[in-house]
């Protein structure tokens, strides 16, 4: 009975409903492709609302879960001064990561000149939208308004309100400690709900794969191979290497542990193409799998999937290279320092859903006079790699808030060397010791 609960985990229950909304997916479209009633209830009926209900229950907890664990986080601090610190750090890492992501992706575009030879005729076109200036993103993380925020959705905000409340909570004395032992039980409360949903994955990733690869053709792939494979390749290099080189010089500890314990926030994130829908699970993860304790995870996971966008980043770096060999447009070395500068700051206020990337793209195209209009050459794969980009961005959330959790003394190793650590559902409390 054990061997089969161990052989039927979360993560083989989810690859198994991937690979079967895979599988389903070409078949309908290779024979069904014509036939209106299975497009009509299949396609757009079960498919369809499967893959979104699972997509709405995921973001409908990360609004409370992003205030509550951040209130219990920021109240639970002894010394104010150091969440200073705390956000100093973490600032600086994600921002650290981001540009040697750009820096990998353009020396990759570089290296394997992905856009040499390629057909400039497209068939869309790409418009625009004028991305928010550094003034304007710093100006806009104050809400004026904290319940609107919440109700928008709006990450960066959430945050500021979210840590002044719990200050304000931790320097309230005995009404702030009553408060405090509130967002405690809540907290808890709502990584049961994390849990319950959590058993529906294998179902929503079924739809959403299925969908997705009942339009999505091999043709689309095979007409832009060499640049798929370059960006793929330099994503899983930074997410292998990168990461796990920062891993183990700044907590010493093994990065094979932290990437078998990743294994459900990576195919969560994969499936949604959503940094702010995994929240829940990459919170969960590296709290209860991984031991960081929850007044920083609550601040470094919510504020990564806003900020850490270093799967975007590199993205961006491929794709200008790619647009800038298919041109025939030479970058100079200056060109390649405005990228990386401009992609770096770009991260800053992005928000993690599905597509942001092509806004920030084309900031970065306009900043060395790229033509905007190249983006729509590799429109037709790019749901396919903001898949994987979003993995990658989640697993930087991840590493970053290890780093962060062990400098601060707020990282419980024995609870990271155990491989079984937070599987089971009652396990939710953990020894600081």
């Amino acid at each position: 009975m054990n061997a089969s609960e161990k052989k039927w985990s979360l993560t083989t229950r989810v690859l198994v409903g991937m690979g079967s909304g895979v599988l389903a997916g070409f078949i309908i479209r290779s024979f069904f492709a014509d036939v209106a009633l299975v497009q009509h209830y299949l396609v757009d009926g079960l498919f369809l609302v499967g893959g979104k209900i699972f997509i709405a229950s995921l973001n409908m907890l990360v609004v409370p879960l992003i205030f509550v664990s951040l209130v219990c986080g920021t109240s639970s601090l002894k010394d104010i001064s150091t969440l200073g610190r705390l956000g100093g750090k973490t600032l600086a890492l994600y921002l650290f990561t981001t540009a040697v992501a750009i820096t990998l992706a353009l020396v990759m575009g570089e290296l394997f000149k992905p856009g040499e030879g390629a057909d400039l005729v497209s068939s869309s076109t790409f418009a625009a939208r004028e991305a928010p200036s550094l003034a304007e993103v710093i100006i806009n993380m104050f809400p004026t308004n904290p319940i609107n925020a919440m109700a928008q959705g709006n990450t960066l905000q959430i945050i500021v309100f979210a840590v002044l409340f719990g200050i304000a909570i931790s320097l309230a004395g005995k009404h702030g400690e009553r408060i405090a032992a509130l967002f405690v039980d809540l907290n808890e409360v709502i990584m049961k709900l994390v849990a319950l949903l959590m058993n529906l994955a294998p179902y929503g990733v079924f739809c959403l794969m299925a969908q997705l690869f009942t339009s999505l053709g091999l043709d689309a792939i095979l007409n832009l191979l060499e640049y798929f494979l370059v960006l793929a390749g330099t994503l899983l290099l930074h997410a292998l290497v990168t990461y796990s080189t920062l891993f183990r010089v700044f907590t010493g500890l093994s990065p094979i542990t932290f990437l078998k314990k990743m294994e459900d926030a990576v195919m969560f994130a994969f499936s949604t193409a959503s940094s702010n829908a995994t929240i829940p699970v990459t919170l969960e993860t590296t709290t209860r799998r991984m031991g960081v304790e929850n007044r920083v995870a609550s601040f470094t996971v919510p504020l990564g999937a806003t900020i850490n966008m270093d799967g975007t980043a590199i993205m961006q770096g491929v794709a200008t290279a790619f647009i800038a060999q298919a041109f025939n447009i030479d970058l100079s070395f200056n060109d390649y320092l405005m990228v990386i500068m401009t992609a770096t700051l770009a991260s800053i206020g992005t928000a993690g859903v599905p597509g942001v990337g092509m806004v920030m793209l084309a900031m970065v195209l306009n900043q060395v006079g790229l033509p905007v209009e190249g983006i729509a050459l590799i429109i037709g794969v790019d749901r396919l790699l903001d898949m994987i980009r979003t993995a990658v961005n989640i697993t930087g959330d991840a590493v970053v808030t290890c780093i962060v959790g062990k400098s601060e003394g707020a990282m419980n190793l024995v609870r990271f060397h155990d491989p079984h650590a937070g599987e089971k559902e009652e396990d939710v409390h953990f020894d600081k010791h």
